[in-house]
């Protein structure tokens, strides 16, 4: 807990000193009743410099369901960028909800950047919803998301194995 509340913190002043620093634009709104979850933080991630970013392609994102590790092939995007610029002091771990017999929806805790367009899902994929949530499939599905990843170890049958038989908590970390 104490973790978390240092890494808010964290992000909060990154955050202020980067909108201080230049003009900022502003996530779009999250439209109205389109997931089973809600926005449960405000917080959007601070953009990056390209320091930054030269870094964290250097920095491997590592996914855990529960205790099991999987390999994942993570987009190249703004919003892993951010993702991994979140994870790389403490590791994020996401409490996962079942919805739909088909994905595992779980918060963020803050917003990254979206560029959410209609996708059809496969078991596996990892997407972004809604800029605050992450989803990931063990079935299918077709809405507006933005791409983070897609599992490669698993085949719908193990991703059912893994994501279908409860709730499930998420890790995902860094290393180099």
């Amino acid at each position: 807990m104490k973790k978390q509340i240092i890494r808010v913190i964290v992000l909060a002043l990154l955050v202020t000193v980067m909108f201080s620093a230049c003009g900022a634009e502003h996530p779009k709104p999250a439209a109205e009743n389109e997931s089973p979850e809600t926005e449960t933080a405000s917080q959007t991630a601070p953009e990056m410099p390209a320091e930054t970013e030269r870094k964290n392609t250097e920095m491997t994102l590592k996914m855990t369901i529960g205790e099991t590790e999987v390999k994942v092939k993570w987009e190249e995007n703004e919003s892993v960028d951010a993702l991994r610029e979140l994870c790389k002091d403490v590791p994020l771990t996401i409490s996962m909800s079942m919805y739909g017999g088909f994905e595992q929806v779980g918060p963020i805790g803050s917003r990254l950047p979206s560029d959410d367009v209609q996708t059809s899902t496969a078991a596996g994929d990892i997407v972004l919803y809604s800029g605050n949530q992450i989803v990931v499939f063990y079935g299918q599905n077709s809405w507006a998301y933005t791409r983070l990843g897609h599992i490669e170890d698993r085949d719908a049958e193990g991703m059912k194995a893994l994501l279908g038989n409860g709730d499930v908590t998420i890790t995902i970390s860094t290393e180099e």
